[in-house]
């Protein structure tokens, strides 16, 4: 599956600092020590609908960390997944009347359309559950083979599962106790209830095909992949075990995140799937979480086509810190269009403040956990000196720009 198109972006003199970042696993922000090539894996859409502003908050913060990396002389390998096979996209498709795949495939243009405007750099791998089966029945006979997977008792429909108990050091990745994890995995996906299971926690590795559903030949019978487990197969795959970040919204940290790690580690015989797990905050409007199930979305898509400057967009999302839950308004989307009017009549005048510090500032604040309020603050404090008090250097507000450019996406 193609990406979109990169952004080019300028090369700034000079290194940042280490990037330091919130590990939800030993909760405490710790360094990121990537080798020569930093390996990210996140997760992407299901896509049955267009992108809202929650799935651009989420994927603006690993820009972040893309983009850090880079500033750091690191090259970067980045994969993503497409969940292009899954509940939610054969129900959509059925109510709309639609074929799943041309579903999937309009949803997915879309997603890509809007990261590209938002200036989001592309994976290099963009892989969608489709393409990646024999990766995953592959991983799925290794957990069978090993006692982590069995076939639930139904000779109707004998679904693999895997064995939440397999994994000595379960939980570690949320540190969730068990009722927590029942609850959560009951409202998000999972299958507590489900008869023959040998532990409400067990998660679905592979789904045995059901009358109108698209299934792959296995040697367990033909089917599809389980949720957690797509993940799994693609990021070992792609970028091996044990890679630099494991990312997506903090509604991933239980149950994805903690199986995905598990089945991997199960699968290999190996310990800690990713050095961190990283999770962006929520995104509310109207009071409440944004989501598809509750339909109070504000769709990145409809406010580009209303002539919003996606550059507002992104610099609205970032006044906030990317782990903390917090609401969209027009309030919010007024004060970036006011700010991005700012910076841009800054940037463009023939001499300003000198750069030095503010570009060192900004690099900081972003190596320390994307400290993005901060970082838009000491722009901000740089741009009123250069508009009510003018400066003497001529190649400041060039290189302003350019930082603004590189490190925040915003030009």
């Amino acid at each position: 599956m193609r990406a979109w198109t990169a952004a080019d972006i300028p090369e700034l003199p000079g290194r940042g600092p280490q990037l330091r970042l919130y590990d939800s696993a030993d909760r405490q922000v710790r360094p990121t020590v990537p080798g020569p090539t930093a390996t990210m894996y996140v997760c992407g859409i299901t896509p049955y609908d267009a992108t809202h502003l929650g799935h651009a908050a989420t994927y603006l913060t690993f820009d972040l960390v893309y983009r850090m990396w880079r500033d750091n002389g690191h090259r970067v390998h980045y994969v993503q997944n497409v969940t292009d096979v899954d509940d939610p996209l054969f129900e959509r498709a059925e109510r709309d009347r639609v074929d799943w795949r041309d579903l999937g495939a309009r949803e997915t243009q879309l997603f890509r359309e809007d990261m590209a405007a938002l200036r989001v750099l592309p994976p290099q791998d963009y892989v969608g559950a489709t393409e990646a089966i024999p990766e995953v029945v592959e991983m799925i006979e290794k957990l069978l083979a090993s006692g982590a997977a069995y076939l639930v008792d139904d000779p109707d429909h004998p679904d693999v599962y895997f064995r939440a108990d397999a994994d000595p050091v379960f939980g570690y990745e949320s540190n969730y106790d068990r009722d927590t994890m029942l609850q959560l995995f009951a409202e998000r996906g999972g299958d507590p209830q489900r008869p023959g299971k040998s532990d409400p926690l067990d998660a679905l590795l592979w789904r045995v095909e059901r009358p109108g559903e698209p299934s792959w030949p296995s040697p367990f019978g033909p089917g599809r992949p389980g949720w957690h487990i797509e993940c799994a197969a693609i990021a070992l795959s792609r970028i091996g075990f044990g890679f630099d970040v494991q990312g997506g919204g903090s509604d991933l940290i239980f149950p994805h995140h903690e199986f995905s790690a598990a089945h991997a580690e199960c699968a290999t015989g190996q310990r800690r799937f990713a050095r961190h797990y990283v999770h962006a905050g929520m995104i509310g409007w109207d009071g409440h979480k944004m989501s598809k199930s509750r339909g109070n979305l504000v769709l990145v898509s409809t406010l580009r086509a209303a002539g919003v400057d996606p550059a507002a967009v992104r610099l609205g999302l970032l006044a906030g810190h990317y782990r903390s839950d917090r609401f969209w308004s027009n309030e919010v989307l007024a004060e970036a269009q006011a700010r991005l009017q700012r910076w841009r009549t800054a940037t463009a005048l023939p001499a300003g403040p000198d750069s030095a510090d503010v570009i060192a500032r900004l690099r900081r604040y972003l190596a320390d956990d994307l400290d993005t309020p901060r970082a838009l603050a000491a722009v901000d404090g740089w741009v009123t000196d250069a508009l009510e008090y003018g400066g003497r250097d001529e190649g400041a507000p060039t290189a302003v720009g350019a930082a603004l450019d590189a490190l925040l996406g915003v030009r």
